[in-house]
């Protein structure tokens, strides 16, 4: 059985598909206003620190215990001889599941704006909330409602196009593809960065990047350098151990994992210095912001006052494209690896069955963003039993819920019941030894679950995502 399993065609491959399923959309249109609000160069620092301290040892955790496993997140454990830690690949199976659903439609919404930028610019520009709010089914100036069925469409092109990588296999897909988008992403990332440092007026906000303000560090900026770090590296969602287990045995996972770190943070580096610094030449400071709505939206006044800011508006909306494909189709694979190698069902049929219920589960998230008042049902410890918007339940349950309780169980599987060492072990399987091993050991004994503890206690008792 492990002959026949799939297996990455190059340590290139392997490293180009973790770092295209890590460099999501948080990275690009997230991370840029998190480190404005955290003083610049500080929250850089401080980030990077908790990528090595936190991200790495969870990374490699997960890797190891897919190599070491050949197996899918949720059966994973009990080939490792431990079957009651199957609930936390289950959780992790659980929270891709979700987030397939609501990450087929924001990447149509990328793929609706890429189309906009190309033959709608001028009306993008007249009012880009309403423009956005249409995109949603939403009108904002007569207040009426309707299914966004373009919007959809362009969902199901993006779903589509997921599910023909995903068919493809794990060599002729999803390593292909990245092998050609990975180094397209960072082309589109050096061509929109020599322009937004170039603008008239870009050089404060370069240099509010370059120049820490450590007076901004406080216990609200390490939250949400903790929390970026931990969602942006595509761990507790059952990912990494999906693609550890494709991985050759004499492959340095040491190394491989400090290789998809460095990547996923100097992207998200990157993408800080392209929206920074054309925020402050554009817009002025008091503009930048973060997310979905600052992505859409806002930057659309960045590109309407820049020289050929409709191609470089293209660029932006092609480059968060290539990050949501990227992410999106590791996430699909996780899914349909469980299903496939735990039901022995063909991959094609399972893929287009998958992808076609997710989908339109997903609609609901899309139609309940502005069109229509769907609701969801959350719970915490600060307001109880509550009734958001079905977008920001599905949100809630995967972001404050699903993946940091799979991280902590594998922290906590890798920590004190299979054991450092047995990690460790996996990772010298290559021939080299692991230089880092008792400093792996602290932190994913003692400072990884506790970091993941807090990220859990703040969204379970203080009603705050934070992702």
């Amino acid at each position: 059985m492990e002959q026949k399993r799939a297996q990455w065609g190059s340590r290139l491959g392997f490293i180009l598909a973790a770092t295209g399923s890590a460099v999501g959309l948080g990275n690009i249109w997230k991370f840029p206003g998190k480190a404005y609000e955290g003083g610049g160069g500080a929250y850089l620092i401080l980030y990077v620190a908790i990528v090595l301290l936190i991200g790495m040892p969870c990374m490699l955790s997960e890797l190891a215990i897919g190599r070491a496993s050949q197996s899918n997140m949720v059966d994973s454990f009990k080939r490792l001889g431990h079957k009651k830690f199957t609930w936390t690949g289950l959780v992790g199976w659980v929270a891709a599941v979700v987030i397939a659903c609501f990450y087929f439609h924001v990447g149509g919404w990328v793929l609706r704006y890429v189309y906009a930028y190309l033959a709608e610019s001028k009306e993008v520009y007249a009012d880009p909330l309403g423009f956005f709010y249409g995109v949603l089914g939403y009108d904002s100036v007569t207040g009426a409602s309707r299914f966004p069925w373009e919007t959809i469409l362009f969902a199901f092109l993006f779903t589509a196009a997921s599910a023909y990588i995903i068919i493809r296999g794990v060599k002729g897909g999803i390593e292909k593809f990245n092998k050609v988008g990975m180094p397209a992403l960072f082309v589109l990332l050096i061509i929109l960065l020599v322009r937004s440092v170039t603008l008239h007026g870009a050089l404060e906000g370069v240099m509010y990047m370059l120049k820490p303000d450590f007076s901004k560090i406080n216990g609200h900026t390490l939250l949400s350098a903790l929390s970026q770090a931990f969602y942006s590296l595509s761990i507790g969602m059952s990912i990494m151990v999906t693609y550890g287990s494709y991985l050759p045995k004499e492959d340095d996972l040491e190394k491989n994992t400090l290789v998809v770190c460095v990547m996923d943070t100097l992207v998200a580096i990157i993408a800080g210095f392209i929206v920074i610094p054309a925020v402050f030449a554009t817009l002025g400071s008091e503009s930048v912001g973060k997310g979905g709505g600052f992505a859409f939206v806002s930057l659309a006044g960045v590109f309407r006052e820049m020289s050929g800011g409709v191609i470089f508006g293209f660029l932006f909306y092609l480059l968060l494209l290539f990050a949501a494909l990227s992410s999106c189709i590791s996430i699909i694979e996780s899914v349909v690896a469980f299903l496939t190698e735990r039901f022995g069902w063909n991959r094609t049929k399972t893929t287009l069955v998958s992808c076609i219920i997710l989908f339109l589960a997903g609609c609901l998230y899309t139609c309940s963003q502005a069109a229509f008042d769907i609701k969801g049902i959350w719970f915490d410890f600060v307001n109880g039993i509550t009734h958001p918007a079905f977008c920001d339940a599905m949100e809630f349950v995967t972001d404050r819920l699903l993946i940091p309780l799979c991280s902590l169980g594998c922290c906590i599987f890798v920590g004190w019941v299979w054991k450092p060492e047995s990690a460790v072990a996996e990772a010298e399987r290559c021939g080299k030894k692991f230089r880092m091993a008792k400093a792996y050991s602290f932190l994913i004994k003692y400072v990884a679950p506790a970091a993941i503890i807090i990220i859990l206690a703040v969204s379970l008792f203080t009603g705050t995502t934070l992702s």
